[in-house]
């Protein structure tokens, strides 16, 4: 019996095709094919600009200079998240502060709004597993004190609230690691309306230079190649078709799944559009998450604890707690969550088949 994947990215031979095509034409780094991959990236977005960049940890990083974020400056984020959030921040000089998670595991705008201060700079969301988090009470706070939004997009590829799109609100930072909904095996890009942001960030990206040996400002190499971009363009020219995909294998594990009490299946919000990046559910109290992944293993299925802890709770972060530039706030529904999440495979190369075997684990693993 085949061994299901919590992940496995999709390559036809459209993509082999296009990696040739930039091989054999003798331009392999920031060439036409980038261009073409942020023309992409900026209409997924809504936007204007897209700049293209080496990963998406950069795309952080890249996005909080620009921002203007200094040493000292408080940057409100998620405690659950992959470690490049709060990363990025520290990289900065910054302060890291958390607000709690609402029940869709984004982060909850009202424990956002709780920690805005004098030293507040910037508020950077992050869309977790596919889902936005809620931009537009989120918008209204950093309108009302006058913040700088960086949305963490990394999981989120053409995620929708209403009328509003992941990377539409200030700089949106997106990653095309391996495992996302699109990869370019390593890249990333920051999306933006500012034409003087997005000029910016081309300088920075390019070792502070617009044309070849005029330095403007102390830059960066941040380039992405023209082979990472060439896996990702076909990629994003069936972004829809790989998004329904995942919701339709969602729509089937949540059907599955949500009969079962033990069991607590993510939400769509009303209004929000979920590109479903990973599958999450909740264990039961009490449960032994170690054992069911242990059972599941034995049959065949992979899953994988997106996040075991929350972001600041490992020995890296010591220092930076005892220093004060990592402030941690009371934050009991991530750490709850954080201790009984666990992502089931969710990917197009899923038949229904493969669903209902995922399903069937897990309630088996349950008993």
């Amino acid at each position: 019996m085949n061994r299901i994947r919590i992940s496995q990215p999709q390559l036809g031979e459209d993509v082999e095709q296009l990696v040739l095509q930039v091989l054999r034409s003798g331009h392999l780094a920031q060439g036409a094919m980038v261009q073409r991959f942020e023309q992409l990236c900026a209409q997924m977005a809504g936007v204007r600009h897209a700049v293209a960049v080496s990963n998406g940890t950069i795309a952080l990083e890249a996005a909080l200079q620009v921002a203007g974020v200094r040493a000292g400056d408080e940057v409100i984020t998620s405690p659950f998240t992959f470690a490049a959030t709060l990363n990025a921040i520290l990289q900065r000089g910054a302060v890291a502060r958390f607000a709690d998670i609402a029940d869709d595991f984004t982060v909850d705008p009202e424990s956002l709004r709780r920690l805005v201060g004098p030293r507040t700079r910037a508020l950077m969301p992050v869309h977790l597993y596919g889902l936005m988090a809620d931009m537009e009470t989120i918008n209204a706070i950093a309108a009302e004190h006058e913040l700088v939004v960086i949305e963490d997009a990394a999981q989120a590829h053409g995620a929708t609230q209403g009328g509003l799109r992941a990377g539409q609100s200030g700089l949106g930072c997106f990653s095309f690691y391996a495992t996302k909904n699109v990869t370019s095996g390593e890249g990333g890009c920051i999306t933006t309306d500012s034409d003087a942001a997005a000029d910016t960030l081309r300088v920075l990206r390019n070792q502070g230079m617009h044309e070849r040996y005029r330095y403007e400002r102390i830059g960066h190499n941040w380039r992405m190649t023209d082979v990472a971009a060439a896996i990702a363009v076909p990629q994003m020219e069936r972004l829809e078709e790989i998004t329904a995909a995942r919701r339709r294998n969602a729509a089937q594990l949540s059907a599955l799944l949500s009969a079962d009490p033990r069991v607590t299946v993510p939400a769509e919000p009303p209004g929000r559009s979920h590109v479903w990046h990973q599958f999450t559910v909740l264990l039961p109290q009490g449960a032994a998450r170690d054992s069911v992944i242990a059972a599941m293993d034995s049959d065949g299925v992979d899953v994988g604890v997106y996040y075991p802890a929350l972001v600041w709770d490992h020995a890296a972060y010591r220092g930076a707690r005892e220093e004060g530039r990592v402030i941690v706030d009371e934050t009991e529904r991530a750490a709850d969550v954080s201790a009984r999440c666990l992502s089931l495979p969710m990917h197009p190369g899923l038949s229904g088949a493969d669903v209902e075997r995922v399903a069937a684990s897990l309630l088996r693993a349950l008993h």
